[in-house]
């Protein structure tokens, strides 16, 4: 019988997203230690014979030499979260096959953001913030509504957004969708955002995107806009975010993530009437971790069937082959 362990400094989050009916499945098909082992204890406990690996978040990087050292029949590394970049070359570098959940956590990501589209376009968010009396009531803006309403997804071809247009289309919606490529895209960012009811931020966290989301492009908005980012806070311009936004009250920003995370005591993000800030909540959370669990399990069940990862890791998939092109 093959040897699986658990692999992360941090054992309450394997314990979280592998739940005590998916280790008893991963049990039926293979040995699996009760410990959470970390590199702390590479040179206390013989890890020889160690053919998977589970792990999630909290993992720590080992090099391409002591993976070969303390593991040399690793063959895969399942692991329960998502982005891989900080520990999956030098596993790449020895052949071991890597499968992440990130489809998983793109799950709840596109729930969130599809809800939060479907609020926006109904002015939720103003009206919320603007509803405070009978006169207000009545002459705060209702909205578009969603029927023939255009919505531009950047990131397009990516995980998350791919599920969010998906669903869209029951909604009667325009979409544009701008890819991350810049080569690829037929609408530009400036023509997308100037026409766009809602924009929502889904592209990858590249060093070639920091920044990409400045003031003009946002200033450009239609009357009552909506601005969401559930992407990375370091691609947005929030220096002249807040700007346009004290200039522009009727636009409103839903911001998931921030740079930094959370803001600065004292950022004008707190108190902007029209911002509304979320503590990175658009991923996998409670019950939902235990999705990535599955998907894991899963794939070291297609493996023992000789079948083929479905979310198997490719180097170009990683963040640092891409700035590299």
């Amino acid at each position: 019988m093959k040897k699986a362990i658990f692999w992360s400094a941090r054992s309450n989050h394997v314990f979280s997203v592998f739940s005590p009916e998916l280790i008893a499945r991963i049990r039926q098909s293979v040995e699996l230690p009760d410990a959470v082992y970390s590199p702390a204890d590479l040179d206390k406990v013989d890890f020889s014979d160690v053919d998977f690996i589970f792990s999630t978040w909290g993992v720590r990087s080992l090099t391409s030499e002591e993976w070969r050292r303390y593991f040399p029949k690793l063959t895969h590394f399942f692991y329960g979260a998502g982005a891989t970049d900080d520990f999956a070359l030098p596993l790449l570098e020895n052949k071991i096959h890597i499968s992440s959940a990130w489809r998983a956590n793109a799950i709840p990501v596109a729930e969130y953001v599809v809800s939060a589209i479907l609020l926006g376009l109904k002015n939720f968010f103003q009206l919320t913030r603007s509803i405070h009396s009978p006169e207000t009531w009545a002459t705060t803006p209702r909205g578009r509504g969603a029927y023939g309403t255009t919505v531009t997804l950047l990131g397009s071809t990516g995980a998350i957004a791919t599920l969010v247009a998906r669903e869209l289309e029951k909604h009667d919606l325009k979409v544009i969708g701008i890819p991350s490529p810049v080569a690829e895209r037929t609408t530009t960012l400036e023509e997308a955002f100037a026409v766009s009811q809602v924009v929502s931020n889904h592209l990858p966290n590249r060093n070639d995107n920091v920044g990409c989301i400045d003031g003009k492009l946002l200033a450009s908005m239609p009357a009552n806009a909506l601005f969401i980012n559930t992407g990375r806070g370091r691609q947005v311009n929030e220096k002249e975010m807040i700007e346009v936004l004290k200039q522009r009250p009727d636009l409103t920003v839903l911001l998931d993530v921030q740079c930094p995370e959370p803001p600065e005591e004292g950022s004008e993000l707190y108190s902007l009437p029209n911002v509304f800030l979320t503590p990175h909540i658009a991923g996998s959370l409670g019950d939902e971790v235990q999705r990535m669990g599955k998907y894991a399990v899963e794939e070291m069940e297609r493996v023992l069937r000789g079948e083929s990862l479905l979310h198997e890791i490719q180097e170009s998939y990683l963040l640092t082959y891409q700035d590299k092109k």
